[in-house]
C-alpha cells in the first residue's frame, strides 16, 4: 500500500508472518533517479518479519525520477551540495519517527537498507544518530565525506552492524568507493561485514539472497535476547 499523510511518500508492506507485538521495521531507501517503487519490489524476498517501507526522496528530478540530493556535474567532477544532504539526513530522522508512530513499529528494531545514493543516507543517518538503527545494510553506495565529521561520539556505535555490498564492475559508484567505505568502517567500532561481487551498479541475486540471509540473521539474535549494538 502507499501513503502520502507522512513527510515521505512511500510505499508500505505489511509483515507477513502473523505474529502478534510491535513489528521490526525496514526503511529501504532508493538511489539517485529511481524512486520508492524500486527497491520495494525487492520486499517479497525479505524477511516476512519486517514492516518494510520503501520511501521517495524529497528532490524531485523532474520527469527523471526523485533523489536524496542533488548531483552536479562539472568538468571537476560530480559537486554536491552539503546543506542539501544535511537537510536529507535530518528530513530521514523525523520521517522514521513518524513511522514508528504512524505503523507501531519496535523503535528499537528499525533497519535501514540503501541503494546507491540511499546508501549514503542510511550510513550518514545510523552513524550520526546513534541509536536510531539496528543494522544497516549499504548497497553499491560510499561513506560521505561529512559523514565521518559528524560523528561525535564514537563509542555510541560500538557493535552497531554494517553489512556492506558492493560490484566489482560497477562503473556508476566505482568498487574504489566501496573499499574506501570498508576502510573508513573498520576504524570505527561497528560490527562491520563487507562482501563483493561480480556484478554492475545493481542488486544481483547473489547479492540479494546474502542481504536476506544478514538480516534474519539480525531478526534472529534480537529475538533471542542476543544483544547486537
Amino acid at each position: 500500500m502507499s501513503d502520502q499523510t507522512l513527510s515521505l511518500f512511500h510505499q508500505a508492506a505489511p509483515p507477513k508472518n502473523g505474529l502478534s507485538g510491535k513489528p521490526p521495521l525496514l526503511l529501504l531507501l532508493h538511489g539517485y533517479g529511481a524512486n520508492e517503487d524500486d527497491l520495494f519490489s525487492l520486499a517479497p524476498y525479505l524477511d516476512e518479519r519486517f514492516l518494510v517501507v520503501s520511501a521517495r526522496a524529497p528532490v524531485n528530478l523532474r520527469g527523471m525520477g526523485y533523489a536524496w540530493f542533488n548531483l552536479g556535474f562539472t568538468p571537476q567532477g560530480i559537486a554536491v551540495d552539503p546543506e542539501e544532504i544535511e537537510q536529507a539526513r535530518h528530513t530521514l530522522r523525523k520521517f522514521i519517527a513518524e513511522v514508528v508512530e504512524a505503523y507501531d513499529c519496535d523503535p528499537n528494531a528499525v533497519y535501514l537498507m540503501g541503494f546507491s545514493q540511499g546508501a549514503m543516507m542510511s550510513l550518514a543517518v545510523a552513524l550520526t544518530f546513534p541509536g536510531i538503527a539496528a543494522a544497516v545494510v549499504a548497497m553499491s553506495g560510499r561513506l560521505l565525506p561529512q559523514t565521518l565529521q559528524l560523528i561525535t561520539d564514537k563509542d555510541a556505535l560500538i557493535g552497531l552492524p554494517i553489512f556492506v555490498v558492493h560490484g566489482t564492475r560497477d562503473t556508476v559508484v566505482p568498487i574504489g568507493h566501496g573499499r574506501d567505505t570498508r576502510a573508513k568502517l573498520a576504524e570505527l567500532p561497528v560490527d562491520l561485514t563487507y562482501r563483493e561481487y561480480e556484478m554492475a551498479h545493481e542488486v544481483s541475486v547473489e547479492s540479494l539472497e546474502d542481504v536476506t540471509e544478514w538480516l534474519k540473521e539480525r531478526l534472529d539474535l534480537a529475538s533471542s535476547g542476543i544483544l547486537i549494538n
